[in-house]
């Protein structure tokens, strides 16, 4: 029987004018990790110009049975760009994790095997050691006082913006699965120490399983290079600018993650309900029991929600819907050719946010139009409101960032105001019943909590003063009217039957007519 391949794991060594810790740190490696994992302990010194290369050399020398590789950057990389150096290092080689430990010692090597423990099990994606999970540990680990309540401040304030309940971003002792690094876009980090917020924020975007474990907490006589209040700025920002990435308002390509192997294109359009939405009150409009078609139905979500409420459902994309729920019949092509499918089976057509998509909406409207007669359906559809107060500020500052998702989606060919888009309604013929504005899907960036809640709410608030400069989506319920073609044709075939079946004139001879003559004269 062949023996189990061993999993790879890379110890990547962050160095730094670390002449004085390196050989400790490399000597502390448990050795249980070397037996348990394929492993290799990578140094990558940054440019000092003291002995730190010149140590790690000799430490490979004097350890021939450990295999290692010692590099020293030809230009200062910065803390982040060191690691940008060592994460690419392990995904050309194939390892499955990477474990980063500073070579200045501050994080106990002794640790590696427990915090690499959740990575194995297949629990996590990423384990980061957290030194505030014991009460007070970091304190007594000599943790300075204002570092610890730093620390706390912008924790609190990150898990706030972000719907999470770490109990550190902040600590540098990090193991990560290497299929997850490839998931996020850290090339485009910052050089700078938030590198390590914009890989959290990019890990959770990609939808990674981050585990925290509590680690001891040691402060030496290290020399500390984060410059505390740029550091504090610097990670607000990166929070700040990631929130509003996800809410689709100001798109940076970093904190974009990579499609998952086999994940179909339009797998990030994913639904927000529970809260004020346009795909909640979408729902909400279509009675239990109606049939309905859902036009541009993305991974299936709707239809979903759809037939829990009894309905009968058709769906229409060009891709296949990741979701299929039974009894759904698909109708599979690209929306900017002429229809092929038939809505007049159906009393509702729901077409949310993919009027935008449109190369020729005008056209695809007034071909649904086409299939109409004179019983009414009913059209619920959304689409982003261009007029929004944050594009309007970003434009007046220099910006039109596409991405995406969000109103600035890099896949919409047309972009709506209110005004807008009733017109294009009205003149396809429908009777626009309902308009109302949506406001910014708050909750879905951060969480379903006081913050997220609360700001939507006070979304609402300002909608109800002035819509269309507050609304993040118009929403709108409308009624189909038949087009003048399917009129005339119909009161041609109305006339043609009321003919065939008038009862048919006798003939009227000139006898006849010279009696009716004679009678009327007597």
């Amino acid at each position: 029987m062949a023996t189990p391949r061993r999993p790879r794991l890379l110890v990547f060594v962050i160095a730094y004018y670390a002449e004085v810790t390196l050989k400790s740190v490399l000597e502390r490696i448990p050795h249980e990790i070397f037996q348990r994992f394929d492993c290799e302990v990578l140094v990558v010194d940054d440019a000092s110009e003291d002995r730190t290369f010149a140590i790690g050399r000799e430490y490979k020398a004097a350890h021939p049975e450990v295999r290692m590789t010692v590099l020293r950057n030809g230009l200062n990389q910065g803390y982040g760009g060191n690691q940008k150096v060592g994460y690419s290092y392990a995904i050309a080689e194939r390892f499955d994790f990477v474990a980063m430990v500073h070579g200045d010692g501050q994080y106990a090597p002794e640790e590696l095997p427990r915090l690499v423990r959740p990575l194995v099990d297949g629990e996590a994606d990423a384990v980061f050691g957290s030194r505030m999970m014991t009460a007070f540990g970091a304190l007594k680990g000599g943790m300075p006082l204002y570092k610890w309540l730093g620390n706390r401040v912008l924790t609190t304030a990150q898990n706030a913006l972000l719907g999470t309940r770490f109990s550190e971003f902040h600590s540098g002792y990090r193991v990560y699965r290497t299929a997850a690094l490839e998931r996020v876009q850290f090339k485009l980090n910052s050089n700078d120490f938030h590198f390590d917020t914009e890989i959290i924020l990019q890990l959770l975007n990609a939808k990674q399983r981050i585990v925290e474990l509590p680690i001891p907490t040691y402060y030496g006589g290290e020399i500390s290079r984060v410059n505390g209040i740029p550091y504090a700025k610097n990670v607000m920002v990166a929070t700040l600018k990631n929130a509003a990435h996800r809410m689709g308002v100001l798109w940076q390509r970093r904190f974009e993650p990579k499609p998952a192997p086999g994940e179909p294109p339009n797998a990030h359009y994913d639904l927000k309900l529970g809260y004020s939405s346009s795909h909640q009150w979408a729902i909400d409009a279509v009675p239990e029991g109606a049939s309905v078609i859902d036009i541009g139905s993305g991974p299936g979500g709707i239809a979903r929600e759809l037939v829990a409420k009894g309905c009968d459902v058709a769906v229409v994309d060009q891709f296949d819907p990741a979701v299929k729920p039974a009894r759904v019949k698909v109708f599979t092509q690209d929306l900017d050719e002429a229809p092929r499918f038939d809505v007049s089976k159906y009393r509702y057509i729901t077409l949310l946010d993919v009027i935008e998509h449109l190369k020729r909406p005008e056209e695809f409207v007034e071909q649904l139009r086409k299939q109409f007669d004179y019983e009414p359906k009913t059209l619920v559809l959304t689409t982003p409101n261009i007029a929004f107060v944050v594009q309007r500020v970003l434009l007046m500052l220099g910006q039109f960032n596409y991405g995406k998702a969000g109103i600035l989606d890099a896949t919409h060919t047309r972009l709506f105001t209110f005004s807008s888009i009733e017109r294009l309604l009205r003149d396809a013929g429908f009777k626009v019943k309902q308009v109302r504005g949506v406001p910014a899907p708050f909750p879905k960036v951060f969480g379903e909590n006081l913050l997220g809640l609360g700001l939507l709410k006070a979304n609402e608030l300002a909608i109800a003063v002035a819509p269309t400069l507050f609304s993040y989506q118009v929403f709108i319920v409308a009624e189909s009217t038949p087009d003048v073609d399917f009129v005339l044709a119909h009161a041609k075939s109305a006339s043609g039957a009321k003919v065939a079946r008038r009862r048919p004139q006798p003939r009227t001879d000139a006898k006849a007519r010279a009696r009716v003559r004679k009678l009327d004269g007597a």
